[in-house]
């Protein structure tokens, strides 16, 4: 038997293997120490066996109650990935498997590697109306690139979408792919519209140092991203710093920030009520572009989520919030789930990234019944 987390987003720590039946195994926490709850792992072992994984250090993972009800996923060839029976108990996260190959992936999510990253930006750019922007460098020198869709026409309304800046939160990059390929297809009529009056600014990978370094929120200086807009810097946050200041030169007129969460088994969207300048037109957008969601999508319900701030007070450190005072726009946060979604559950394989990109399709019909009202 032999466990390996030595590859690309990968995240474990083997404590003990001389037992199958009780392979013990933990978290490693991002850089700082402040959070954990991503793993992602490859086991080999003998076909036939069943294979016992106990995450010792669950129980103080960043979101416990994020174990509640979750099943792993797993994959044989990287390519197609199911859930596997997981309990969690005492502070333990149990996870079983029955190898049918020598070798399986164990992950919190599925993967969106860094090398898929690269071939989403590769492939986009053949696109006539597709241009890439680098950004600027991240503290691993990696690139931090920008997808521009349209034809910059500065009468058009600018639409921003940022992905992972928590790197953990895989589904929202497998939603960026889902939109952007949509939005690419040109019998695809809703899209062909929305270039019409839009340019779009996406970043698919606003954390891509804590997403092959295995983190679950931060950055490679153990910075949460989603905390910096109000005063980010080169020294600990260039990847906000440099979004912002790209923002600064477009302007914006609809902000999209995805993510997932941990705990909540929903697809949700999170404003800016409590900002100081949220206003009745801010309001109406926002209600509008819930309701068509709605019924573009049946993974979306506004029922359940997080608690509205209250007006005034709003955490202007988080993206949605400060976007949303800085250009007075229509901003929200999307949420998807880690585990299932409750509202349309799928016992086989709860949430995935198939559903993940159906929803940044779904998100593109949300955003043209807005576009022409946001200014």
């Amino acid at each position: 038997m032999h466990i390996t987390a030595n590859f690309d987003a990968g995240n474990i720590d083997i404590i003990n293997v001389d037992n199958k039946k009780d392979i013990q195994l933990a978290i490693r926490p991002d850089v700082g120490e402040a959070f954990f709850q991503w793993f992602n792992f490859r086991l080999s072992g003998q076909i036939g066996e069943q294979y016992v994984l106990n995450i010792l250090n669950a129980g103080d993972a960043s979101y416990p109650k994020g174990w509640e009800d979750y099943q792993a996923v797993a994959s044989y060839d990287r390519q197609h990935w199911f859930r596997l029976p997981t309990s969690y108990k005492d502070g333990q996260l149990s996870i079983k498997a029955d190898l049918a190959c020598d070798t399986i992936q164990i992950a919190y999510f599925v993967p969106y590697s860094y090398e898929r990253h690269q071939d989403l930006l590769a492939a986009a750019q053949e696109h006539p109306l597709v241009t890439l922007e680098h950004l600027g460098e991240t503290l691993d020198k990696r690139d931090l690139t920008l997808v521009k869709i349209g034809d910059g026409n500065t009468n058009k309304r600018n639409i921003w979408i940022t992905a992972r800046q928590h790197p953990g939160e895989t589904m929202a990059e497998w939603l960026v792919e889902g939109l952007i390929d949509t939005l690419l297809d040109s019998d695809n009529a809703n899209s062909r519209l929305l270039l019409d009056k839009a340019n779009f600014y996406i970043v698919p990978n606003m954390n891509p140092d804590g997403s092959v370094r295995g983190h679950l929120r931060t950055n490679a200086a153990g910075t949460n991203l989603n905390r910096e807009w109000s005063n980010p810097s080169l020294e600990k946050s260039p990847e906000v710093f440099y979004v912002i200041k790209k923002m600064e030169e477009t302007g914006v007129d609809l902000f999209y920030d995805v993510h997932g969460d941990e705990a909540l088994p929903y697809v949700f969207l999170a404003g800016s009520q409590g900002t100081p300048s949220y206003n009745d037109r801010l309001a109406r957008l926002r209600d509008r572009f819930s309701e068509v969601l709605r019924l573009a999508s049946a993974d979306f319900q506004s029922e359940f989520g997080y608690d509205v701030d209250a007006p005034g007070k709003a955490n202007m450190t988080l993206a949605t919030n400060w976007v949303a005072e800085r250009f007075d726009c229509l901003a929200n946060t999307l949420e998807m789930p880690f585990k299932d979604n409750d509202n349309v559950p799928d016992s086989a394989m709860g949430w995935s990234p198939e559903r993940s990109a159906k929803l940044g399709e779904a998100s593109l019909i949300a955003m043209l019944a807005v576009v022409d009202d946001l200014r």
